[in-house]
């Protein structure tokens, strides 16, 4: 993912690959936690968090193989530059799939979300696939060199610019626009409800803090790939120059992709409860009341999840 030339000394390329591992593996961790808590907890089995779980999938991998890929080893660099493409790649593709069945639930009123699921794991693998196979375009795998996806050949940038940035920013720009159609609609509704009634305010409260939750989707894309996007813009224009502090930008937030995702769609109050639920089980009654708020046990606990203002209760 990131591309180092020969400008950078040693010493650069070891506090840049430090700095690759160590946030890909605190993106595996939160990655991980999320797959777990899917495969533990039955009651997230919904759809809406389906996704999630999913999303989480591709971070996992993609953050595991950007840690094992070895430059040394021309079968392990060759292994990591293609699974470590087509998991990120994946991730991007995940994130139009929740804004897809958000906006679709949300804006246009369909109840029919899960019948996309098939096409969702078409588009998103085969079009991962896809993108994998033309990414090998004049790309010189095996060599020797800081990262595995180092390519001095010019084709081999065009192929990445286009495989992996252009799914990107297209993912990026598609949200961002569903997610202004969204959060448009429910001001629009909760402006309506307001006074209403003790129910109004309560959804008024909910679609207030939905609504602030959701508008940081599209910005964790943007934060995590602006630097990558320039660097690599800037490594095209300029071949054989390194920006030291540009691509220290770069490997640092492209490695907590999976982090940031893992907090911002699965950390969410499903998520809290069951754990709660499981961890408050253990806790005598007496130690109850100096656990934090959200391990104490509650009548009714407020969703905040994605789509669950209307998709909890079609599920």
């Amino acid at each position: 993912m990131m591309t180092v030339a020969a400008s950078l000394t040693i010493g650069d390329r070891r506090i840049l690959a430090a700095v690759s591992t160590g946030t890909a593996a605190l993106s595996l961790g939160g990655s991980a936690f999320i797959v777990l808590c899917y495969l533990l907890f039955k009651e997230l089995h919904k759809f809406s968090f389906k996704l999630v779980f999913f999303l989480a999938l591709s971070d996992m991998f993609c953050s595991f193989f950007t840690i094992v890929g070895d430059p040394s080893n021309g079968f392990f660099c060759y292994a990591q530059d293609y699974t470590a493409h087509f998991f990120c790649v994946a991730s991007f593709l995940w994130t139009t799939t929740i804004a897809f069945t958000l906006h679709r639930t949300v804006v246009r009123h369909k109840t029919d979300v899960e019948d996309f699921e098939s096409v969702f794991h078409l588009y998103v693998w085969g079009t991962s696939l896809v993108t994998t196979v033309i990414r090998s375009i004049g790309s010189e795998y095996g060599r020797p060199g800081a990262w595995c996806w180092s390519e001095p050949a010019r084709t081999g940038k065009v192929a990445h610019l286009i495989t992996f940035y252009g799914p990107l920013w297209s993912a990026i720009l598609y949200n961002g626009f569903t997610y202004f159609q969204v959060t448009r609609m429910l001001n629009n509704a909760t402006r309506m409800a307001v006074g209403m009634s003790d129910q109004s305010r309560h959804f008024d409260t909910r679609a207030e803090k939905a609504v602030n939750r959701w508008g940081y989707y599209p910005l964790i894309l943007i934060g995590s790939w602006a630097f990558g996007t320039i660097n690599r813009l800037y490594d095209f224009i300029n071949p054989g120059h390194k920006i030291f502090w540009l691509s220290f930008l770069d490997v640092g937030f492209a490695g907590l992709m999976g982090l940031f995702n893992s907090i911002a769609y699965g950390l969410n109050s499903s998520v809290r409860r069951a754990i709660g639920e499981r961890i408050n089980t253990w806790i005598p009654e007496k130690f109850r009341r100096f656990c934090p708020a959200w391990l104490r046990p509650r009548g009714q606990w407020q969703e905040n999840e994605l789509v669950s203002l209307v998709v909890e209760g079609q599920q």
